[in-house]
């Protein structure tokens, strides 16, 4: 376990997670993620627990949005900026912030209304230790809590190397070809745009691991769908009628099983029964 918690500290240390979500494709990321929990979520007051949930983003929103909200990551640098993001909302403060592992929660049993997956399912290499790291959500969850787990496409290098012109440089092309074959994403240059070693998913492994993890499987989502065909999306983003209807659209095929994979993230939502 601290091996891999290693390496994606060393990771982070080179990658600034703080600011991703204020990048235009984030920005897409960030909302319809948020739309997506403001749907299935129960309301505030509720427990939150977001595992692997980096600077605080997310957790420090829906601590002012008025939920009991806990964040665990296993990156120290995140957690202290989470904590920081927490004292400039002394009104609606986070309730705690943790180091810790999805695999090995030292949370209580039949705790949370509502466990946030954003990030770990991808850094788990191994289907067992995904596994484990859901089965960790399902004992902490009540019975009746939602469970968010966000997986990163199998397609996503395919299609961000052809969006970026990664694909031009030899050795992200072999990245590209691996991930199609069996979604192990593997990182030999250090370059952190090309992401760290992580898993990639088809919609079809994430749904097979909430199950086998004993949720109840209620539906997978395209977070961010085709929405990177927009040009000059930077342009469009700010028109307010252009991101209005980009993301009406969104939601209309957000569970199209013809275009789920071609998301860059995808999201399941599912039940403790």
């Amino acid at each position: 376990m601290n091996n891999l918690n290693n390496e994606i500290i060393k990771y982070y240390k080179n990658f600034n997670e703080k600011e991703r979500l204020d990048s235009s494709w984030g920005k897409l990321e960030f909302l319809r993620t948020l739309d997506i929990l403001q749907r299935f979520m129960p309301d505030a007051p509720a427990v939150v627990y977001d595992i692997g949930g980096a600077s605080g983003r997310y957790s420090c929103l829906l601590a002012r949005m008025g939920y009991e909200v806990t964040l665990v990551d296993p990156v120290p640098l995140h957690v202290k900026q989470a904590k920081l993001a927490s004292e400039y909302q002394p009104e609606h403060p986070l309730k705690s912030c943790l180091v810790g592992d999805a695999r090995n929660l030292a949370l209580e049993n039949d705790s949370a209304d509502v466990v946030l997956f954003m990030g770990p399912l991808y850094h788990l290499v191994k289907r067992e230790e995904r596994i484990d790291a859901l089965k960790e959500a399902f004992r902490v969850l009540k019975t009746g809590g939602i469970l968010f787990a966000v997986g990163i496409s199998r397609f996503a290098s395919t299609i961000d190397g052809f969006a970026s012109l990664f694909f031009k440089d030899i050795v992200f092309r072999k990245i590209m070809e691996q991930d199609l074959r069996d979604g192990q994403h593997r990182n030999p240059t250090g370059n952190p745009m090309y992401f760290a070693d992580t898993f990639f998913h088809h919609p079809d492994e994430l749904r097979n691991e909430v199950s086998s993890a004993g949720f109840n499987f209620q539906k997978i989502l395209a977070v961010e769908s085709i929405g990177y065909v927009l040009k000059n999306f930077e342009t469009q983003w700010y028109d307010e009628d252009s991101r209005e209807y980009l993301l009406k659209i969104i939601r209309i095929i957000e569970s199209e099983p013809a275009l789920i994979g071609a998301s860059p993230h995808i999201m399941s939502v599912a039940e403790k029964n």
